[in-house]
């Protein structure tokens, strides 16, 4: 029976990346399979506390060991917004079009286009925390470009490629992610402990 993780999301597409790389040495829960219905408001002002405000709460609420993730893009020409601020940029939660559209928006004629999309996890098991960081750098692009991925995913051309994290496929992405790097760190971590 492989011991029980939960990832503190709900967010299906997360999940999809992270099992993929955690195998079946976990059996993965989001919130909603423990019954979680609780919004986890996230009110840090870096990934950090955000990832920790997650897990700390399954943890404390549900006795149960935890991860929990947040993650953003930074564009050095907007001084690193959207940030933390990634998933309601444009003022509503989770709506990717509407979050597109304002970066494209704010971008326009703009000829310094680096960016980077940042991940920060936090796992609290037996009671200690532990912190996990990913990132990978890229460029914005002028416009959408994919259908794949989620989030900002068709306007991030990763550097050294030539498409957008939202044309490659889930095994490519998550081989150069920042989510990708970071689930990486936590699964040496875990392997480490023997848990896995």
């Amino acid at each position: 029976m492989p011991r029980q993780l939960v990832f503190a999301t709900n967010n299906r597409h997360k999940l999809d990346e992270v099992s993929a790389k955690i195998g079946d040495q976990f059996q993965l829960l989001t919130l909603s399979d423990i019954g979680c219905t609780a919004d986890i408001e996230e009110t840090g002002v870096t990934f950090a506390e955000n990832a920790s405000i997650k897990s700390r709460f399954i943890y404390d609420t549900y006795g149960m060991d935890c991860f929990g993730d947040d993650s953003g893009l930074e564009i050095d020409a907007l001084n690193g917004a959207p940030g933390v601020y990634s998933a309601r940029y444009s003022g509503v939660h989770g709506d990717h079009a509407a979050n597109i559209a304002k970066v494209l928006q704010n971008m326009e004629g703009v000829t310094d286009r680096k960016a980077r999309f940042r991940t920060v996890i936090s796992l609290v098991m037996n009671g200690m925390e532990y912190f996990y960081a990913g990132s990978v750098e890229g460029t914005i692009r002028t416009e959408i470009s994919g259908d794949g991925g989620f989030g900002y995913d068709p306007i991030f051309q990763p550097d050294g490629y030539d498409i957008t994290f939202a044309e490659m496929s889930m095994e490519e992405k998550n081989a150069i992610s920042h989510r990708g790097r970071a689930m990486e760190m936590l699964i040496e971590f875990l392997k480490g402990l023997q848990v896995i």
